[in-house]
């Protein structure tokens, strides 16, 4: 599949099969992680794995939207270990974990499994829940799985603004 289909194709599952996945699927996953290009390759991303019942459960204290994957993702940054941006102090942590939670969505897509990214979270919940270390800012949350035979696409997944609105040339 080319990219202009994969990017197409991929919407937020938000209905997962019960089906686990195999860790070779979590492996390219997380590889795909590694590949993605971050400021200076500091590479500031800590990527934490659920994939064991209990611990997934958890997340129903953290979140409404865990979507019952079998999977998830939890996506986080360590700004003392990204670059920062000489004139004015900005930090790329949180860029840099977010060009991951991309990369990890697309190759999820790529390999048959559904992903939605989850910013609507109690971050201490989480941190509490995981033991997330204090240094690590949570970035987001990826359900992931197999995606639902009657898993539906929300109706403004296909909605887009023009061109013109979102692009100018200078």
């Amino acid at each position: 599949m080319n990219f202009s289909e994969l990017a197409k194709e991929r919407f937020s599952c938000r209905k997962f099969k019960e089906t686990k996945v195999k860790q070779e699927k979590i492996d390219t996953i997380i590889q795909s992680a590694l590949l993605a290009p971050t400021a200076v390759n500091r590479q500031p991303q800590k990527i934490f794995v659920l994939t064991d019942k209990e611990k997934l459960l958890r997340l129903k204290e953290c979140t409404r939207f865990d979507f019952d994957a079998p999977l998830c993702f939890i996506i986080c940054a360590d700004k003392s270990k990204a670059w920062t941006r000489k004139y004015d102090g900005e930090n790329s942590a949180q860029i840099d974990a977010s060009i991951v939670v991309t990369h990890m969505m697309l190759q999820a897509q790529d390999i048959g499994l559904g992903t939605t990214w989850v910013m609507s979270f109690d971050p201490q919940k989480v941190r509490s829940a995981y033991s997330i270390p204090d240094n690590l800012e949570i970035v987001a949350l990826l359900p992931t799985g197999y995606p639902a035979d009657d898993a539906e696409i929300n109706p403004f997944h296909f909605a887009s603004k023009s061109v013109d609105e979102i692009v100018e040339y200078l």
